[in-house]
């Protein structure tokens, strides 16, 4: 239902799985089987009635390989969902980059509620500030565009003269425009550092965002 369309729509539905994780067994008579794929049969023709809606049932009590037998990423899948709660560090067959965001969100996911609260507030302060220097940098790069241009130009034309006009504002518009950005970026980093540090936010947080050393933050 989700899936339909205002307007025109050739009701072509994409198909719809349901998963199961189960903590228990449906039965024991089979071991090796816990992976279940269920569809919608006819049972006069006994054939799948309706390929787009399926069930899978994981029984998960029934997966047991360690680590050193993990052969697949399915197999990486159902290991860390199995053994989550228990884990005391990050195994070394759990090291692909797919894994980080589930890790990440798990270490969230045992914080307490004062260490949650803490945690929005520290990403809500980074986002602010983040974007108020993402907003600052930008007029940075305006405003040193313009500067190393009126000084590139202005170097170009005495210089030129002599040398030729072209060679004169090419060099000129270069060396300006170069030393102008890296002028404006500089102070503007210091500055939005000094009002980060003014509003408490921590110097490791400070240094990510401006790109500013610890000894710099701390001079300020």
């Amino acid at each position: 239902r989700e899936q339909s369309q205002r307007g025109k729509w050739d009701y072509e539905l994409k198909a719809v799985y349901i998963i199961g994780i189960l903590n228990f067994t449906f039965n024991d008579t089979d071991e090796d089987y816990f992976h279940h794929e269920v569809k919608l049969v006819d049972l006069y023709t006994h054939k799948v009635f309706y390929d787009k809606l399926t069930f899978i049932y994981l029984e998960m009590p029934k997966f047991n390989k360690k680590e050193d037998e993990l052969d697949s990423m399915f197999d990486k899948w159902l290991f860390v969902l199995r053994n989550l709660s228990s884990l005391f560090e990050r195994p070394r067959a759990l090291q692909n980059r797919v894994f980080d965001r589930l890790f990440e969100t798990a270490e969230i996911a045992k914080f307490n509620p004062k260490e949650l609260g803490e945690y929005w507030e520290s990403l809500k302060n980074f986002r602010d500030w983040y974007s108020v220097m993402s907003t600052q940098l930008k007029k940075g790069h305006e405003e040193g565009l313009k500067e190393g241009l009126e000084k590139g130009l202005q170097e170009g034309l005495e210089k030129g003269l002599q040398e030729g006009l072209e060679k004169g504002l090419q060099k000129g518009l270069e060396k300006g425009i170069q030393e102008g950005l890296e002028q404006g970026r500089r102070e503007e980093c210091f500055r939005n550092a000094k009002k980060m540090k003014q509003a408490g936010i921590a110097s490791d947080v400070i240094a990510q965002v401006t790109g500013l050393s610890m000894e710099e933050i701390a001079s300020l």
